[in-house]
């Protein structure tokens, strides 16, 4: 499954909708669902409307992906967990209690369905790196690392790019989650910690650890 165009889970969620009693038409026509908060769209989703799932997939597509990619280097296969972590996501959203967030909640899915797939992707032994995205070097605190003007950096974004993502990709599973979800997407040490289930401390450690994987595979390049 791939993300071509406008990500669309209804067809997705409709066939696990059986299970509850879908709510009148008539109810759903009377408010605009992109208006609702998170928990909101939730329980209306536990009740039977997938169209309020829909709205939570338009809103953290994006987010999910732009984690996901920078964990995995490759379009293809991010846009199969990102479709995969959704329909995970609806086949278990009745037992959402929300004791988090449902955004740490579908965070946590979809990091942790991205690192099993690269434990099992390093048993091929096969990266893509020629697709990653040129939004990288926008990307704070990751490549502030690389803000200053050297005779190397002169060789070419292209080779820096490609340089970046062989880095990012020999640091382990965990650290590079740490890496993508704080410096990447900007998330906090406190939200990182609920989504990996770890202390605050155990964030910190690693993205420490991280960045220094990465300023000694990229020193060539500083």
């Amino acid at each position: 499954m791939k993300l071509a165009g406008k990500f669309k889970l209804s067809a997705v969620a409709r066939q696990f909708t059986s299970v509850t009693p879908a709510v009148p038409a008539s109810v759903e026509s009377q408010v605009d669902l992109r208006l609702e908060d998170d928990e909101s769209l939730v329980g209306r989703t536990q009740r039977g409307d997938s169209a309020a799932f829909d709205v939570l997939v338009e809103r953290y597509k994006e987010r999910l992906y732009a984690t996901v990619y920078h964990m995995t280097s490759n379009h293809e296969d991010a846009n199969d967990l990102v479709q995969d972590t959704f329909i995970k996501a609806f086949k278990s959203i009745g037992s959402f209690r929300g004791r988090s967030s449902f955004y740490t909640w579908i965070y946590r899915i979809a990091v942790n369905r991205t690192i099993n797939f690269l434990k099992r992707r390093k048993n091929r032994n096969q990266y893509s790196l020629d697709d990653l995205d040129s939004s990288i070097q926008t990307d704070p605190d990751l490549v502030e690392m690389m803000s200053h003007v050297t005779p190397r950096r002169e060789a070419g974004l292209t080779e820096l790019q490609e340089k970046l993502n062989e880095a990012l990709q020999k640091l382990s599973d965990s650290h590079r989650a740490v890496v993508t979800m704080h410096d990447v997407q900007g998330m906090t040490h406190a939200d990182i910690a609920k989504v990996l289930k770890c202390s605050e401390g155990t964030v910190r450690s690693r993205l420490f650890y991280a960045r220094q994987q990465l300023q000694g595979l990229l020193s060539d390049y500083l």
